[in-house]
């Protein structure tokens, strides 16, 4: 994984060396990640963050372009049960167990943008996500419980469709959304799959 990490920010200077000395644009962007996993069928409460990352373009034409970005954010879910405890012949109630479903990733997102007219640009690609780590975290009846899951793929796959609008030459304003089409978990895990919706607004430096 540390590996993987290095590969990612040697990508990241390339960009923005390239970037200097050529058509390509370099810049920085963050924003919102609100997900929404699966458990099965079963829909956990949707979960928010932060992203924050750079992002490089390639035009290709005066319609098309060639987009890469590096982004860190969190993805994951939030459940609760009902917690009973034998006291006696009786079941009592003890309160809602409540869990956190964490995945810390870098993710690669790359996609084609299509140009409407200059400013506004519709782009579809692949987002590369690569889990650096995986938590779940449990607030039971004996307190808080934290363990880091094995279950989850090192590499995850999130097919997107997005939207840009330019403010002015450096900032801009973009949404997209990353489809569940791909399980995050390992082939004997339970079957977990996570979308998720970015919006956020950059700055590019040329």
């Amino acid at each position: 994984m540390k590996k993987n990490i290095l590969l990612l920010f040697c990508f990241a200077a390339s960009a923005f060396v390239s970037a200097q000395n050529s058509s390509m644009s370099f810049g920085i962007k963050g924003g919102y990640t609100l997900s929404n996993m699966k458990f099965f069928n079963t829909q956990l409460d949707s979960k928010s963050y932060f992203y924050v990352g750079i992002v490089a373009e390639q035009p290709l034409s005066s319609k098309f372009g060639l987009q890469a970005e590096v982004l860190y954010t969190q993805l994951g879910g939030k459940n609760s049960y009902p917690g009973e405890q034998l006291v006696g012949n009786e079941i009592v109630n003890t309160g809602d167990m409540k869990f956190d479903y964490k995945l810390n990733q870098i993710q690669v997102p790359i996609s084609v943008k299509y140009y409407f007219i200059p400013d506004l640009s519709a782009s579809a690609g692949m987002n590369f996500g690569f889990n650096i780590s995986s938590k779940t975290k449990a607030d039971t009846l004996f307190g808080e419980v934290s363990s880091n899951s094995t279950n989850v793929k090192a590499l995850n796959l999130f097919p997107f469709l997005g939207a840009e609008y330019k403010i002015n030459e450096q900032f801009f304003i973009d949404a997209r959304y990353n489809f569940n089409f791909f399980e995050t978990n390992k082939k004997d895990a339970v079957p977990t799959k996570i979308g998720f919706l970015q919006a956020g607004v950059g700055y590019r430096f040329n």
